[in-house]
């Protein structure tokens, strides 16, 4: 107990000994970027605060703020670096730091999305982001890969619908199964589970003897993957209709 004391006391002097030092803006700042460098997380972080506290007004205080992020975001505490981030935008609005917050953003949201099978309210911030990068540059370098994220991202949300559709019809409800293969068909056609949603529907139709309806989808799924890979299955599926 008695170490603990002298640990702490020794500590709290250590740290107003450090803040005694600190005169200005560009001091803290330069000592908090080599602190980061060094990996040294919580002298970093004490310094950015002191300049978003003590000098908010300065040109050194958007960089503080998004170095706050940085750090959360080495430390994989993404919910709190989203927030740092954020933060940049919202109390640096002409911060050229903008951009680099907008993307950070958008990867700390991917880091937290979820397998498909689980809720994907992470998901669907990380598409916002990505999207609202993309809308606001259009030039960027980062352009590209953003829509890569975003595209991996949509195929998990597209999974997300089939895994529940194909849930309904194993419990042979396909009146069900068809509203989520409709969502993929309807919402996320550029996605790698369209066409199995194309398959599943035909299947559910026919389930449900709508015989109309699964040759109508037939024709269009010939129309839409001339060479499908499911090609054989809906050949088969087709031949089970009266």
């Amino acid at each position: 107990m008695a170490c603990l004391v002298i640990t702490t006391i020794l500590l709290s002097c250590s740290g107003v000994k450090q803040t005694g030092e600190i005169k200005d803006a560009e001091t803290a700042y330069t000592a908090g970027i080599e602190a980061f460098k060094g990996e040294d997380f919580f002298e970093a972080q004490r310094l950015f605060d002191v300049i978003r506290l003590q000098f908010p007004t300065t040109q050194y205080a958007d960089d503080a703020q998004y170095y706050l992020g940085e750090i959360s975001f080495a430390r994989k505490e993404y919910v709190m670096a989203a927030f740092n981030y954020g933060m940049v935008r919202r109390s640096y609005p002409t911060s050229s730091l903008n951009k680099s917050a907008l993307f950070k953003t958008g990867m700390c949201y991917y880091e937290l999305a979820p397998p498909a099978d689980r809720d994907q309210d992470y998901t669907k911030k990380a598409i916002s982001s990505f999207s609202e990068f993309q809308a606001i540059y259009p030039s960027d370098s980062l352009y590209e890969e953003a829509g890569k994220r975003i595209n991996e991202l949509r195929n998990r949300l597209a999974e997300r619908e089939l895994i529940t559709a194909e849930l309904y019809r194993n419990l042979y409800s396909n009146r069900s199964a068809l509203i989520y293969y409709d969502v993929i068909i309807d919402d996320y056609p550029d996605t790698e589970h369209y066409e199995t949603a194309f398959a599943g529907k035909i299947e559910s139709l026919i389930a449900l003897r709508r015989y109309d309806d699964a040759k109508s989808m037939i024709e269009l799924y010939r129309k839409r993957f001339t060479n499908g890979k499911l090609k054989s299955a809906v050949e088969v599926a087709e031949q089970s209709i009266p």
